[in-house]
């Protein structure tokens, strides 16, 4: 058989071979290129917070999900003059930002929250000590990834708690108070492990 020939019976060949296991042969060649990838959890320009020290706007952090971990983000909040020395007030602006919809960088990051819009925090009730913050819906009934947000962004913020780490939750006044603590262990993994908190009072 010629050179020739035999070239052409054995592209044949790969032909009938390629059309039997369902493939197209193509005479253009294909290049896909490395597979996409994801920037997840890391936003441009991002730098160490203040907290608040005199009224007008202020740069605060707080505590996103993202690839089921808590990851810490900077947003800003208005406070009028006088306003940061007020534990619940500050709290208030800190649980809105958790609240609030992540922005379409935030989302493309991979940034999520679970604290719902209805869900509002107070100062003290009557017999409470001076540092604890009462939410509209016990913690208990939080889901673990909201309880886990908002005590790490409390405990993360010096003007809603005296100790850092630490924060004094209740529901409605008729819930027990707990001291929750924000831990290495609750960031990394806040689905399955539960803040640690003692029962205060």
């Amino acid at each position: 058989m010629r050179p020739r020939t035999r070239l052409s019976a054995l592209l044949g060949l790969s032909a009938l071979l390629l059309a039997g296991c369902g493939i197209r042969p193509t005479e253009v060649p294909t290049e896909f290129g490395a597979a996409p990838t994801r920037v997840g959890c890391a936003l441009a320009n991002t730098s160490r917070a203040q907290e608040p020290r005199t009224g007008g706007q202020f740069a605060v952090q707080i505590y996103l999900v993202c690839t089921s971990q808590l990851v810490t983000v900077d947003r800003t909040v208005t406070l009028k003059r006088g306003q940061s020395s007020e534990r619940a007030v500050v709290a208030q602006q800190l649980l809105a930002q958790l609240a609030r919809r992540p922005s379409s960088d935030e989302r493309q990051a991979g940034f999520s929250t679970d604290v719902g819009t209805r869900l509002k925090v107070s100062g003290p009730a009557a017999g409470d000590p001076s540092d604890a913050l009462r939410l509209s819906t016990p913690p208990d009934d939080l889901s673990p990834y909201a309880l886990a947000q908002i005590v790490c962004t409390f405990a993360n913020s010096k003007m809603t708690t005296e100790d850092g780490d630490h924060v004094v939750l209740g529901g409605p006044a008729d819930d027990p108070l707990r001291d929750y603590e924000c831990t290495d262990a609750v960031k990394a993994r806040p689905g399955t492990i539960p803040a640690p908190a003692r029962t205060v009072g």
